[in-house]
């Protein structure tokens, strides 16, 4: 599971739908505003942001970033991951929605 955060929605759900076009991705769910306290450049910052969660493979992270990487707005993204653990019906749908 990858996460990344945007201050603009509209830019995560170009990066979810991308992801999903390209089967890098079973899923992507996008929530907030959330607030993010943070240190950019030596100062102590506050924004709203949106977040987004990226349902996928851990074979496919590194597609996952590059495509992050290359779409994302910010200078630095948040890419972000964790091993995606669950039902295995649930993990099987998104092993027959992403591709190798």
């Amino acid at each position: 599971m990858v996460t990344t955060t945007a201050g603009d929605r509209a830019d995560l759900e170009r990066i979810a739908r991308e992801l999903v076009d390209r089967r890098l991705a079973a899923c992507v769910q996008i929530e907030g505003p959330i607030l993010s306290v943070y240190r950019w450049q030596g100062q102590v910052e506050t924004a709203h942001e949106w977040r987004c969660t990226v349902k996928t493979r851990r074979s496919l992270y590194a597609g996952v970033e590059r495509a992050i990487a290359e779409l994302h707005p910010y200078e630095t993204p948040e890419i972000v991951s964790v091993e995606l653990t669950g039902s295995p019906s649930y993990l099987a749908w998104i092993d027959a929605n992403t591709d190798e």
